[in-house]
């Protein structure tokens, strides 16, 4: 073991972009509601394992948002809230939301106010969400095992435009309202951009998802995208109408590769998405723009299971991997990724994976925790892990 961690540090010191071993890095948690605190907790938790294994130094400070923020301040989004996470090299985010707000249509104050409201004080103009199938978990998943296989595909979803920032109007009689849908060129340029890039990497092939059959914004969509394709002669680009796309997210996933496409579509083929690794749970996000980059997972606040230790922290956890890796850390994610594959392969899983032999949220933690720390032994006694702790006997 004491040669093992002595590879991950070598490997953390090549990794970093500026070849130094042992970086310090100030990260922002904002918690949230419902299941938020408790799977940022595990991610915290994993985290530290890597600090300690790696040489580096995470200072964190914890600021309001969301149903928290309002019922103690009055404000979904405070202004410290802001300066903390303008001052911090990233943001570690948990979720927002909560029934009281759903189930009053009045509310004048919402918590999802809190999410839109920081992505457009940190400039953050792309949300990135891989999209990752595992084989222990194919028959979570409404498709075919067959249809699974291969399925590696990464969404570009625009964030700061479209119909959610749009003019909205309500007729004084309140029969009738409108929601605007409004493009830029810069704004479809940068995430373009951001997009061909990253495909560069991958298997270099970007679909844009649009409806420009229809939509006069999906026109200067595609019009701007064909532009921008004509710069980078080793990707291919090809192009889909939404409803399509949403049929062959299904149909054949990996197809995919790198999907680029405006705000509300890419919510909805995102969630769409989601399902195919098996749970909501499973699934991290990055969104980044001109400053901090801010790290979550996809699912919502879930406030049925908040405090009850039961949620599924491995999309918070995967998170803190990017996280790591838009750090520079590639090896230290990569080690994260490893140890989520192992408490899968190992059946460490929680309720909504397995509802009768199930682990707790506490304690998912601690195995991608100790798995990190190298505590791991080559082979483990499954009956010797006690729900809420890890100890390896």
């Amino acid at each position: 073991m004491d040669n093992t961690n002595d590879d991950r540090k070598a490997n953390a010191d090549s990794s970093s972009p500026s070849g130094r071993l042992g970086g310090a890095y100030k990260i922002a948690i904002l918690n949230g509601d419902g299941i938020g605190p408790e799977v940022t907790a595990q991610s915290i938790k994993v985290l530290n394992a890597i600090a300690q294994q790696y040489g580096h130094t995470f200072h964190y400070k914890e600021a309001l948002i969301g149903a928290d923020a309002i019922d103690k301040t009055g404000e979904a989004l405070p202004s410290a809230t802001v300066d903390i996470c303008l001052d911090s090299d990233a943001v570690l985010f948990g979720a927002v939301g909560h029934p009281k707000y759903d189930n009053d249509p009045s509310a004048k104050v919402r918590p999802e106010q809190g999410i839109l409201g920081i992505r457009k004080a940190l400039q953050l103009f792309a949300n990135i969400r891989p999209v990752t199938t595992y084989k222990t978990l194919q028959h979570l998943s409404p498709l075919k095992p067959s249809q699974l296989e291969g399925v590696d595909c990464v969404i570009f979803r625009e964030l700061t435009g479209g119909i959610y920032f749009g003019k909205k109007s309500t007729s004084e009689d309140g029969n009738s309202a409108s929601d605007e849908c409004y493009y830029t060129r810069p704004e479809i340029e940068r995430v373009t951009h951001l997009a061909f890039r990253y495909a560069q990497n991958r298997k270099k092939k970007v679909t844009l998802i649009d409806k420009a059959n229809v939509l006069e914004t999906s026109r200067l969509w595609r019009k701007v995208v064909q532009e921008i394709a004509a710069q980078y002669s080793d990707i291919s680009i090809d192009y889909m109408f939404v409803d399509n796309a949403a049929m062959q997210m299904i149909l054949n996933p990996k197809q995919f590769d790198v999907v680029l496409t405006e705000n509300m579509f890419g919510d909805i083929i995102s969630d769409e998405a989601s399902v195919l690794s098996g749970s909501l749970g499973m699934l991290p996000s990055a969104s980044v723009g001109n400053g901090t980059a801010l790290f979550e997972p996809i699912h919502g606040s879930y406030p049925q299971a908040a405090g009850k230790d039961i949620a599924n922290p491995i999309g918070s956890v995967l998170s803190a991997a990017m996280m790591l890796d838009h750090f520079g850390l590639h090896a230290e994610a990569q080690v994260i990724r490893e140890a989520v594959d192992w408490t899968l392969q190992n059946n460490f899983v929680t309720k909504d994976i397995d509802p009768v032999n199930f682990y707790f949220t506490s304690t998912i933690g601690d195995l991608v925790s100790d798995y990190v720390s190298g505590k791991i032994p080559g082979s483990v006694h499954k009956g010797n892990i006690e729900l809420r702790k890890s100890t390896i006997i």
